[in-house]
């Protein structure tokens, strides 16, 4: 059985497949367009996935989405009901583009899938949906070595769900508590990188590496203002400080008052405020990973937990919490944001929808995370030749005595070996 599971239409849209529950592709569209974070529907990772497998698309038996778009589409209505009259206006614009792609993404999808792999195949009744959260926790506890699991998703939002945690044993996964929109410990993260003047859902990672070259001093602010924790990690925002909930931006001006000016403009130089700001909101986002972890390991008894969802990118929060030891192992899906969404699908459908059992390996089975293409020292010459690059071919040897004295010299290697990695980096 083939299942081809599909993130796309938000950011980092992906697509992997499945065969017999094995992973046998898995990959960003980014990595065939080289636009970074490619939200467009995934036309080049499908292609890709198919001909990894060496499979005909008829063979396909069912296309998952990662997400169910027409319970997202009431999540932005009732959301702007909820704030009217304020943002009014940006409703009225942005109605029409979300009815288009939202309320009728399904037909969207079998369009894309008709033009992309083959128009003949009646891909309506082959065609799934999953939940967003759900897909996440999929994608951390299925792949994981683990027979049981407590499994924490938290990213920006998903349909309604900001965190999500699930209990994972064997082949069964549920969903057990959840947080709401619009309170989210992403989007607080997100806003502090709009604050600082980087670009949200991309430049978070730029927040994190900046964070160590301050001090969180406005850690107790941040507590005392923007979101109250109770003690077992859950949180709730105070809404009046943040404007993505009903308009265009992250932050308003009661945000900029709080922090003493309004958000850096991204060509202006950073400063040692920028850098504290940043190191304040690592430190509540690892604080409040770190209670949530603390509750879910006393609330369940777990002794294994893994981690998904775009905060599960978060590598310091991540390294903060394994040095707790709170569980025995900690797992964490190496494409935790939406790219993984698609993996998380596909498992889905095997081990929920097909109830079939899992293949659990020592490590994992992410084969090391290497899912995508992988080129031929012909392939390579090729191309370098296309673009009239200046460059060696060299023997094993030479190839290691140039590398060894590079490396000794103090430089920098850039090395491409065997299948692309799935995912933004080793986590």
């Amino acid at each position: 059985m083939y299942i081809l599971g599909i993130s796309a239409f938000y950011h980092d849209s992906a697509a992997c497949l499945l065969k017999d529950g094995e992973i046998i592709a898995a990959v960003q569209e980014e990595r065939f367009t080289r636009k970074k974070h490619d939200a467009s529907f995934p036309c080049h990772a499908i292609k890709y996935c198919i001909d990894e497998a060496k499979i005909a698309p008829n063979q396909i038996d069912h296309v998952v989405f990662y997400e169910k778009p027409f319970i997202k589409f009431e999540r932005l209505l009732e959301t702007y009901l909820a704030y009217a009259p304020k943002g009014f206006i940006n409703f009225t614009k942005a109605m029409p583009l979300w009815i288009k792609d939202k309320l009728f993404q399904k037909s969207s999808i079998i369009k894309e899938l008709e033009s992309t792999i083959d128009k003949n195949i009646f891909w309506r009744e082959k065609l799934l949906f999953s939940e967003h959260h759900l897909s996440h926790a999929a994608s951390a506890f299925y792949p994981s070595p683990f027979e049981k699991a407590a499994v924490l998703t938290i990213d920006g939002v998903g349909e309604w769900t900001t965190a999500s945690l699930a209990l994972g044993n064997k082949n069964d996964l549920k969903v057990l508590k959840e947080i709401h929109f619009p309170h989210s410990l992403g989007l607080l993260y997100s806003a502090f990188t709009y604050y600082t003047g980087f670009k949200v859902n991309s430049g978070e990672y730029k927040l994190m590496g900046l964070a160590p070259y301050g001090k969180p001093i406005y850690a107790d602010l941040i507590l005392e203002k923007l979101i109250t924790v109770a003690d077992d990690g859950s949180f709730q925002l105070d809404m009046s400080y943040f404007d993505y909930a009903s308009g265009l931006t992250m932050t308003n001006k009661k945000f900029n008052k709080l922090f003493g000016g309004p958000p850096r403009s991204p060509e202006k130089k950073l400063t040692q405020r920028d850098m504290d700001l940043a190191a304040s909101i690592q430190k509540v986002t690892e604080n409040i990973v770190i209670k949530l972890a603390k509750s879910i390991a006393k609330e369940t008894g777990a002794k294994n937990l893994c981690l998904a969802g775009g905060v599960a990118l978060n590598c310091v929060a991540n390294g903060s919490l394994s040095r707790k030891k709170i569980f025995d192992k900690i797992w964490i899906q190496p494409a935790a944001g939406d790219a993984g969404g698609a993996l998380g699908a596909a498992l889905c459908v095997w081990h929920l929808y097909k109830e079939k059992k899992r293949n659990i390996l020592p490590e994992d089975s992410m084969k090391g995370a290497y899912l995508g293409p992988e080129f031929s020292n012909e392939q390579i010459e090729s191309e370098l030749k296309l673009c009239k690059a200046v460059y060696s071919k060299l023997s094993n040897k030479e190839l290691i005595d140039q590398v060894v004295n590079a490396l000794c010299n103090k430089n920098a290697i850039g090395w491409m070996q065997g299948r692309m990695e799935f995912g933004p980096r080793a986590l």
